[in-house]
C-alpha cells in the first residue's frame, strides 16, 4: 500500500498545489510580466516618436531640397537674365562703336575731300597766276610792249576761263 500513496490524489495538497500556481502566476504577472510589457511599450513609444521625428525630418529635408532647387533655379534664371542684359549692352554698345567710328570715318573723308579741293583750287589759282605771268611776259615779248594792268586782267581771266573749262 505504500505505493498506492506515492500516485494517489490528495484533495489539500492538490488544492494548496493550485492555489500554489495561482499565486505563482500573479506574481509572475505582478512582478515579471507588467514590468516587460511597460519596457515593451516605452520601446515602443521611443521607436514610434523617433519613426516619427525621422519621418518629419525627412519632410524637412525635403522641404529644404524644394526650397533650394527652388534658389537654383532662380538664380540660374537670374543669371541667364544678367547674361542677356549684359550681351544685349555689349551689342548696343558695338553698335554704337562702329556708329561713331562710321560718322568719323565719313567726316574724316568730307573733311579730305574738302580740303583736297582747296588744295586744287589753290593749285589751280597758283598755276593760273604763274601762267598769267608767264603769258604776260611772253605777249610782252612778243609785242614788245608792256600790257596794261587792264589788259593783263583780261588776259588772266581769258586764260582761266579756258583753263576751267578744259579741266
Amino acid at each position: 500500500m505504500a505505493t498506492q500513496g506515492l500516485v494517489g490524489i490528495i484533495p489539500w495538497t492538490l488544492v494548496a498545489q493550485i492555489l500554489n500556481l495561482f499565486i505563482q502566476l500573479w506574481l509572475i504577472k505582478k512582478f515579471l510580466l507588467k514590468p516587460i510589457r511597460n519596457i515593451l511599450q516605452q520601446r515602443q513609444e521611443m521607436t514610434d516618436a523617433r519613426i516619427q521625428e525621422a519621418e518629419q525630418a525627412k519632410t524637412e529635408a525635403h522641404a529644404i531640397k524644394a526650397e533650394y532647387e527652388q534658389n537654383m533655379k532662380e538664380a540660374k534664371e537670374k543669371a541667364n537674365e544678367i547674361l542677356a542684359v549684359a550681351q544685349k549692352n555689349a551689342n548696343t554698345q558695338a553698335e554704337e562703336i562702329l556708329h561713331d567710328a562710321a560718322a568719323q570715318a565719313a567726316q574724316m573723308k568730307a573733311k579730305a575731300e574738302k580740303d583736297i579741293a582747296q588744295e586744287k583750287k589753290k593749285a589751280v589759282n597758283e598755276l593760273k597766276n604763274e601762267i598769267g605771268d608767264i603769258a604776260l611776259e611772253i605777249a610782252g615779248k612778243v609785242i614788245d610792249r608792256e600790257v596794261k594792268e587792264a589788259d593783263h586782267e583780261k588776259m588772266i581771266d581769258d586764260f582761266i576761263l579756258n583753263i576751267g573749262n578744259e579741266s
